[in-house]
């Protein structure tokens, strides 16, 4: 038998290659996973790596030009940390990374990151029921103590996303070119583009955030375009003063703002899966209609920014500038494929070469890889790449076959083409919490207790949404996406909308997993646990609501005057 371990105290000095749960990244998804570890399981055992020097994940990597949230800000944010004091609807970068930096200050987090911390390794021991991390130390001073270590825990979780490694197009010539060359997620601020000649490879989200940006200072600028995309308008606009005062000061007025956008924004998905639904056809007039009143006078441009594939298929582009900077002067749409990189610019098909400063490659990330770089082996040595050799999958989008005690954030399936990927995250954290918590209650009576899902649960749960999703324009042959492989499976979109997700994962079926060790007899008469989520749909009706922030706004009005009244006299 096992001694008893701390399994709830904070790592210190003596224990610093032990910890009881170990985080990789620190942007939404691994904060979210450590707020939950203290208050669902009363913990604070645990270690986050980040492989950069700050928190914020993706917030933290993107800061391109004109970079900013395409969900509303009210609702792309955590329930339980509903922030009144958004400046806009839609938040800029910045204000997304200060968001959650003020997150991790508020929960504490920052005594349990390691920045500039890579994860290269981790390998599941079969005897000791741990994980062993294996960590390199990129900060130059942090590495005169150590350059690499590895670190031990029970429970292993993966919060590295999606939209984590920069994709790099196979372009002939992309290491001839001599000026300036940055992936749209490795800005460089430090080049000043005004007055620059600039191409812009790719017309996905990121570069028509860029795009708007930069024509306003370049020369030149040409977006080279492989295929159209659905664009519809953003509306974005500034939150008013008097709205932040009633969101801090009544606070059911925020919650309500909040469950109608994402109640709004669920129904986007009929879109996805009826591409004869009423509202797929308003987001598709809305967008051919954009382009012929942003760009009168030419249907040159209106052929070639219409696509030719069912709306979502590609992720929809959520803004309000790019047709219009299409039409700037300045600003050229390129349409024919890239035949190389030459030195000095890029050439095309049946055209001498154009001459540039900078080019941006806003190509994307390597999504359908997951966890890659990272080396990840698990029972029996087995890697994850055997696993996956057929494409990524995972139950409930979380759990992996034979990876015990190993839980992932964003993993397979789970991405969202309608709403806020923050809804995926929180059913996704409190349901490993869940698995998190048995392993530690294993430990502290001096068990070992192993999790990971059984096989034939797996692939009953991926044979039914691979069925769901084969009828969704994702699946539109006619198009190609960074949601799917080569082969067209759709290995990264989730089948259904964000509240039918969180039903999924609304309880823990422990029949569904495969439990070892000499602590596995409790999970195996275990009967089903239910795991609680964030009640965001509607509740109350307006009236109850305006009745109740008239009560507020009543009684605060005579606290008010009441004080005042005591002052005079």
């Amino acid at each position: 038998m096992l001694a008893p371990s701390n399994t709830r105290l904070p790592v210190g000095n003596k224990d610093f290659t032990h910890a009881t749960v170990v985080i990789i990244g620190a942007g939404i998804s691994g904060m979210c996973m450590a707020i939950d570890l203290i208050k669902q399981n009363k913990t604070h055992n645990f270690v986050i790596l980040e492989r950069s020097g700050s928190v914020g994940g993706t917030w933290n990597d993107n800061k391109y030009p004109g970079c900013c949230c395409d969900v509303w800000s009210s609702l792309y944010s955590y329930s339980f940390e509903q922030n009144p004091n958004w400046s806009r609807e839609y938040p800029g970068q910045e204000e997304m990374h200060a968001y959650l930096v003020a997150i991790a200050e508020k929960h504490g987090l920052y005594k349990h990151i390691r920045f500039n911390s890579t994860v290269e390794e981790a390998r599941w021991d079969d005897i000791e029921f741990k994980w062993k991390t294996s960590v390199v130390i990129s900060g130059q001073k942090d590495s005169e103590f150590s350059s690499s270590y590895i670190l031990n825990s029970d429970f292993l979780v993966s919060a590295v996303g999606q939209l984590n490694l920069p994709r790099t197009p196979d372009i002939p010539g992309l290491e001839d070119f001599q000026g300036k060359m940055m992936h749209s997620a490795r800005w460089d601020w430090s080049y000043d583009v005004t007055g620059k000649r600039i191409a812009i490879i790719g017309n996905g989200a990121t570069a028509a955030q860029i795009a708007p940006e930069v024509a306003q200072v370049a020369s030149h600028l040409t977006i080279y375009q492989r295929t159209p995309n659905w664009v519809i308008p953003r509306l974005d606009q500034p939150v008013s003063t008097l709205h932040k005062a009633l969101f801090k000061w009544v606070p059911p007025l925020h919650w309500r703002k909040r469950a109608l956008q994402m109640e709004y924004r669920e129904d986007f998905y009929t879109a996805i899966k009826d591409k004869n639904s009423d509202i797929a056809h308003a987001l598709r007039t809305s967008c051919t209609d954009a382009i012929k009143s942003q760009l009168p006078g030419r249907p040159e441009l209106w052929d070639m920014l219409t696509p030719r594939y069912e709306l979502g298929c590609k992720r929809v582009i959520i803004i309000d500038d790019y047709y219009s900077t299409l039409a700037r002067e300045n600003v050229h749409l390129e349409t024919r494929g890239i035949t190389c990189i030459t030195d000095s610019g890029i050439k095309v098909d049946g055209k001498d070469g154009q001459e540039y400063d900078l080019i941006v490659l806003a190509t994307g990330f390597r999504t359908v890889e997951f966890m890659h770089p990272i080396r990840i082996y698990g029972t029996n040595g087995r890697s994850l790449e055997d696993i996956w050799r057929n494409g990524a999958i995972a139950f409930n989008g979380v759990t992996v076959e034979d990876l015990p005690n190993f839980g992932m954030f964003y993993g397979p399936n789970t991405n969202l083409g309608h709403n806020s990927i923050i809804l995926m995250i929180e059913a996704q954290s409190r349901y490993l919490n869940t698995l998190v918590g048995e392993v530690i209650r294993s430990r502290e009576q001096g068990k070992t207790l192993a999790l990971k899902p059984e096989p034939s649960a797996l692939k009953s749960y991926n044979d039914r949404i691979q069925a769901l999703l084969r009828h969704t324009s994702f699946a539109d042959p006619n198009c190609n996406s960074w949601y799917k492989r080569d082969n067209g499976v759709i290995t990264n979109n989730w089948s259904g909308t964000a509240v039918d997700y969180q039903h999924e994962l609304s309880k823990v079926q422990w029949q569904d997993y495969i439990a070892e060790g000499t602590g596995k007899d409790r999970i195996v008469s275990k009967a089903a646990t239910k795991v609680s989520h964030a009640q965001e749909e509607i509740l109350l009706s307006n009236f109850s609501l305006l009745a109740g922030t008239i009560s507020v706004l009543s009684v605060a009005g005579y606290l008010v005057a009441r004080s005042r009244w005591l002052k005079a006299h």
